[in-house]
């Protein structure tokens, strides 16, 4: 997908910057400008600026944050943008003090010439709009100048349980699912029964096994998701006695083998709130160690979803744990009881924190739509793309209603 995209910002505008904007909004920039990316803050070192009746911005702190490699050549004077695309791989390069840049090996003129201001290299925003597919809009009133970020191939996950059947249809849209077919019952007991998180019956031809393979003849890897709680220390009695563990282990193996999962999605919720942190953290490392070894043995991903830094739940320990899985799933989710779009200083501490032990590259950002809605959720989707993660996690379908997935669409490849 070639990233090339002229930016309106009014009826006027033309695509060299902001040169058409009227005089007083350009005074208005030169004095307080706010810039957000995807409808949160974006950090600047310097801040923005006008020249010439153009905007100009730090170049590094938005290339990097769209996941553009930025490369400065102190000699020549020179910062290299590159990024690949399904097309083949966008460079721009631009000099200090030329109106000149080099696109793709192609001459473009500049309104105004890059400039260093206090270490920073600061360029026109609409160029870089135009060239790397970034959308851009002017709010007057706000003093606020918006950029959306270019749509992203980034990995998905589903999650599928109880009452999700209504969106089966949008399986073969996500990388993988995790089927919520199975749990840790209150005895502590590894169980595909019970009243919940339990496995499905049959409908006519439809049954759980044919969904399943469905989603993986479709290109979608099934993983299994084993959930449980701890509020009758269910979990508490599992991570405790190795018996009990080494029985769970097995029936979740087997249950993925023999119903064609490619993976398990370990998702157990409750730990640390009370006690000792250390202890129960390794009690935790032990059962997925465990666990992971005899995945591994049968051929079978392993995904760990886990309450963020930011909980009361302090029992999951992400450093050791992102050794040990495939990757993490962060649910950064039901800071406020699921009663409205969570709030992205919240969401957006639960990532920084679990980069500060974890490589974004084992990362995927939870997001549940039982709390976002069509104008929220590509907020949370841009932090994830912000940040260079490996993907989103998306609770649950059934959930997820055609509004909520068109604008999803404008975000991340699907």
């Amino acid at each position: 997908m070639k990233w090339l995209a002229k930016i309106v910002l009014c009826t006027a505008v033309a695509a060299a910057g902001f040169t058409s904007l009227p005089a007083e909004g350009v005074k208005a920039a030169a004095g307080g400008v706010s810039i957000v990316l995807d409808g949160y803050p974006l950090p600047f070192p310097v801040e923005p600026a006008v020249m010439s009746g153009t905007t100009m911005v730090p170049f590094r702190a938005i290339s990097e944050a769209l996941g553009v490699k930025v490369e400065w050549n102190q000699a020549a004077k020179q910062i290299t943008a590159t990024h690949k695309e399904a097309s083949g791989t966008q460079k721009v390069i631009l000099t200090l003090g030329s109106k000149s840049a080099s696109v793709n090996g192609s001459a473009v003129k500049l309104a105004v010439a890059p400039q260093n201001i206090r270490g920073t290299t600061m360029i026109p925003l609409s160029f870089f709009g135009q060239q790397f597919g970034a959308g851009v809009s002017w709010n007057q009133a706000t003093k606020t100048v918006s950029i959306t970020s270019p749509k992203k191939d980034l990995y998905t996950l589903g999650f599928y349980a109880q009452g999700a059947y209504s969106e089966v249809s949008l399986i073969p849209d996500f990388d993988a699912v995790a089927f919520g077919w199975s749990r840790i019952d209150r005895s502590g007991q590894y169980t595909t029964s019970g009243t919940e998180f339990r496995w499905p019956q049959a409908a006519g031809d439809v049954t759980p096994e044919s969904i399943v393979q469905n989603a993986a003849a479709g290109g979608t890897a099934p993983y299994l998701m084993v959930y449980s709680g701890d509020k009758e220390l269910e979990l508490t009695k599992n991570v405790e006695n190795l018996q009990l563990q080494q029985q769970t282990i097995a029936g979740i193996v087997d249950t993925a083998t023999q119903k064609g999962f490619r993976g398990i999605a370990l998702d157990l919720e409750g730990l640390g709130m009370t006690g000792d942190k250390a202890v129960v953290q390794s009690q935790y490392n032990t059962f997925v160690k465990n666990l992971s070894a005899k995945a591994k043995a049968a051929n079978l991903k392993l995904t760990v979803i886990l309450h963020p830094l930011n909980s009361s739940y302090k029992g999951y320990d992400y450093k050791t744990l992102a050794t040990i899985a495939d990757d993490l799933v962060i649910m950064a989710y039901a800071y406020e009881g699921e009663t409205g779009p969570e709030p992205m200083n919240k969401v957006d501490e639960s990532i920084r924190l679990a980069l500060q032990q974890v490589s974004k590259d084992k990362l995927i950002l939870g997001i549940s739509v039982y709390s976002e809605n069509e104008t929220s959720v590509n907020a949370k989707i841009g932090l994830a793309k912000r940040y260079g993660l490996k993907g989103i996690a998306i609770w649950r379908l059934g959930l997820i209603g055609q509004p909520v997935w068109s604008e999803m669409g404008k975000s991340v490849e699907l």
